[in-house]
Parts: C-alpha cells; structure tokens; sequence
C-alpha cells in the first residue's frame, strides 16, 4: 500500500522507489497488478531448516510439560534429519514453548465462599518442615514448624489451625501427601482411617488435590514461597523448633493485621465476619495416633523400616503401634509400652529372650519307639538314648539288629551293669554289641576317660575292714 499510495502522489515510478527504499521495476510490477484488478501481492513465509522438525520439536514440549530444552533435543532433531545450527533450533524450541503455554489450560478465578475450604500444604525450609495453612474467603495464614511430615503432626498442627481460627470450615483441601494418603484407586484418594476418624471428629470432609497440579492449590503454594521469602529468608535459621514456631506465631499476626493485596482487605477482620459461618469447636481434642500401626506376625516380631522387633508372645495378632524415640524403636500396646529396641539394620532381628520366656534352645526331636525291641532298649533310660543318638550320628550300620543283640544282654549281666556298659561305649563311640559285651568282660575296674589333669577315680571293690583297736597287743591291755 505504500508503493501505491506514493506512485498515485507523484506520479513517477522513480520517485515512488526512492520514498519507499526499493526500485523502480519493483513500483511498476506492483501497480501493473493492482491496476489489472490482481490485488497486493501476498509475501511468501521465508524458509527456514527448523520446519521439517517443528512437528516432532511441539510433540516433545507437550510430552514434557514444556521442560525440555533444546540441547536435549538437539540430538533426536539430528537423528531425524536437521541439519541447522544449535541456534536456531534453540529459537524453533522458544516459539513451540509459546505456543504450548498459550493453549496449555485456561485459568479462571476461583471465587471462594466464606467458612468452605481451608487448604494446607508442608514445604520443607532452613532444615525444618514448614506447615503452612490458609483460610480461602478471609485469607487468614497460619504457619508453624515440625521436624517431621508424619500423620501425627500433621493432624496436631491442623487441630492446632483450628482452635486458632476459632471454627472448623467445612472442607480441608490438601494434596496428594503421603500422610494423609493411604491409596489411590481409579484416581481417587482413599484417606487413612487416622484422618477419618479425625475429620469426623471435627466435622469436616478431606479433599485432594489432581496429582501433580500445583495450580490447584495456589493459595497455599504462594503462601509457601512467602514464608520462605519474608520470614526464613531474613530470620537465617533457628535453633530449635520452638524458636521457629515463636517467629511464625509473630510473622502471622503481623501479615494477618494487614491488608491483604487480592482483597483489600485486613484478614483478622474479615476473619471475625467468617467465625459465624464456620462450624463450632469439639470440646475435646481426638487422641492421636502418636505411631504407625503394625500387627504381631506368629513369630511375636513386627516389621518396620525392613527389620523386625520382638514383642510378648501374648500380643500375637494384635496390633500395635510403633514409634522411634532417639535412635530406639518403642512399641505401644493400649497405652503401655512393652518392648523397646535398638535400631537395626534392614534386614536384621532385634529379640528379646523374655518375650519367648526365656533364652532359645536347640531344637530337640524326641524319639519315638515303635517295635518292641526299641520299647525295650529305650526303657533302660537317658543313657540309652544317648547312645541310640550317638550310634546313628556316627552312621553305624544295622543299628536296630545291633540294639536287639545288646537288649540279649541283660538277662546275663543285670540292668545295672548294662546301663553302665552303654555309657562307657558312648564315650569311646564304641556302638555295636561286640563291643557293648567286651565292656561288661572286663569288669568294673576300668577307667572312665577324664580330663587332662584332673583325678582318675577307679571303682575298687569293697574289701572288709577291721578298726586299729584289733591289733592291740593283749599285755597292753
């Protein structure tokens, strides 16, 4: 239009080349083909070599969440034939992400009616754990700090949230934390019975945010960063939890008393017109679970942490709760507890003899006779059964024959002596009758083996014996 509107001005296709930079050939095509009725010549896209890629460079953004970088995708570009430089495909990966956030969601404001949500998230911050909490309608922010994210303390502190605010709203919005999340099925969040039974004390219904969409719980997500700029930031740490809660309970007072920034509004004031809404205080707090629970196996262990931990005997079957107390596992039955251990390692056990009544045994298998020539050599007592154990540890071959030809033994030489015979072959581990028979041979003066050193005790026969006033002489008398 320029070219045109300076030719009909001067009438020169010269002189309109020179008002509007170009030549005087491109000035006479131009208004040839306006004034043949063609209209303005359309400008044709420049080329450039990102274009066979740009497909395969917008399914990589979409795919990724808009997180891939072109370094990253240089090589896969180059494997599907780019040939350009770095740059411009850095240039190429710059426009696909524009595109992608233009179309990726639609936002729209979220316009929260007084005593309905509270939302709550924990954030870790200064080597501490940082819950943060914020009534939607009236804006109001409660922050305090734990050592830990376990269910416990995220239950107390949301108790705590509550008596703070003076009410209970009717909903709590958090996302999908481990603490309060037992299991998801087709996308929907399963609370733990804990939180059940503590949202049905207060009065209030759990909810859960989409996975992995911070955007629907950007209230508390922005009360976060503000915690972390405006309080910890400048604070630089503290030594204790204590000393972190007593800097968060000054910093609400003093964020709650202004006005806030969306509502224009003081948030404490606006508090007092939602306390009306909300719903009234328990009297009593709920007992907290201050451990996980576990079941007692049918060894009398639990199983924490890839280890296991005895407990009393009794406690079979039953649940317990478990808890970590500075470096000790304690476990808690109704209240009490009854045993506490030392950590181990995965994989290890930690017992206690006086939950199995005592300290362990070897197993022992007791023998059980069957035929009569068993009955009989069993029954001559624990000196029997020694040897019978013996003889079939060292493997004597034909062990029952041999058993009935000792058993053939007793009328001859009496049960005592045969006892005693059984004895001294087991000592020697001398298991077949032969042997049992040059024993009772021999007699009783033979020595048993003792230890090096000690007394070698002979059993003489008894001989008689006459007092010293026998061999008296009769003059003396």
């Amino acid at each position: 239009m320029d070219i045109v509107n300076a030719y009909a001005d001067v009438g020169s296709y010269r002189a309109a080349a020179a008002l509007c930079g170009t030549t005087h050939k491109t000035v006479k095509r131009v208004v040839a083909r306006v004034s043949a009725g063609a209209g303005l010549p359309q400008r044709r896209p420049p080329s450039r070599n990102t274009d066979g890629a740009m497909t395969l460079i917008a399914e990589r953004v979409r795919a990724t969440d808009g997180r891939i970088t072109a370094k990253r995708l240089l090589p896969v570009v180059r494997a599907a034939g780019y040939e350009g430089s770095a740059r411009n495909l850095r240039r190429a990966v710059a426009m696909a992400k524009a595109q992608w956030r233009q179309q990726r969601r639609v936002y729209r404001p979220w316009v929260p009616v007084p005593g309905e949500y509270l939302v709550i998230d924990w954030t870790p911050t200064a080597g501490l754990q940082c819950f943060c909490a914020v009534l939607a309608w009236s804006r109001v922010r409660f922050v305090r700090f734990a050592t830990d994210q376990r269910r416990e303390t995220t239950l107390a502190l949301l108790a705590e949230c509550f008596e703070e605010l003076g009410g209970v709203p009717a909903t709590v919005l958090s996302d999908r934390m481990a603490c309060l999340k037992a299991s998801v099925v087709a996308n929907v969040v399963v609370p733990p019975p804990d939180y059940v039974r503590f949202a049905t004390h207060y009065g209030f219904r759990p909810d859960f945010c989409e996975a992995a969409d911070p955007e629907s719980k950007g209230m508390v997500e922005h009360l976060a960063g503000y915690v972390q700029t405006d309080l910890v930031v400048p604070a630089g740490g503290w030594e204790s939890v204590a000393s972190a809660n007593g800097a968060a309970i000054a910093w609400c007072a003093e964020v709650n008393g202004r006005v806030h920034s969306e509502t224009a509004a003081v948030p404490w004031e606006r508090l007092a017109t939602e306390r009306s809404v909300l719903r009234p205080l328990p009297s009593l707090r709920p007992p907290l679970r201050q451990g996980v629970p576990r079941k007692v196996d049918r060894l009398a262990t639990i199983r924490i942490g890839a280890a296991r931990y005895s407990v009393p005997v009794r406690l079979v079957g039953q649940t317990v709760e478990v808890r970590s107390l500075n470096g000790q596992v304690s476990i808690v039955h109704e209240g009490t507890e009854i045993a506490r251990h030392a950590l181990v390692l995965p994989g290890d056990v930690a017992l206690v003899d006086a939950h199995y009544g005592g300290p362990a045994t070897r197993p022992r298998r007791g023998v059980r006779p069957r035929t009569q020539a068993e009955l009989g050599f069993l029954g001559l007592g624990p000196h029997a059964e020694h040897f019978l154990r013996a003889a079939a540890a060292a493997g004597t071959q034909r062990l029952a024959t041999e058993l009935g030809q000792i058993m053939e033994l007793e009328p001859a030489w009496g049960r005592g002596l045969l006892v005693a015979a059984l004895e001294r072959a087991a000592q020697f581990r001398r298991f077949r009758a032969v042997d049992v028979r040059a024993i009772l041979a021999a007699g009783q003066g033979v020595p048993f083996p003792v230890l090096p050193g000690a007394a070698l005790t002979l059993p003489l026969p008894e001989v008689p014996v006459r007092p010293l006033s026998a061999y008296a002489l009769a003059a003396l008398r």
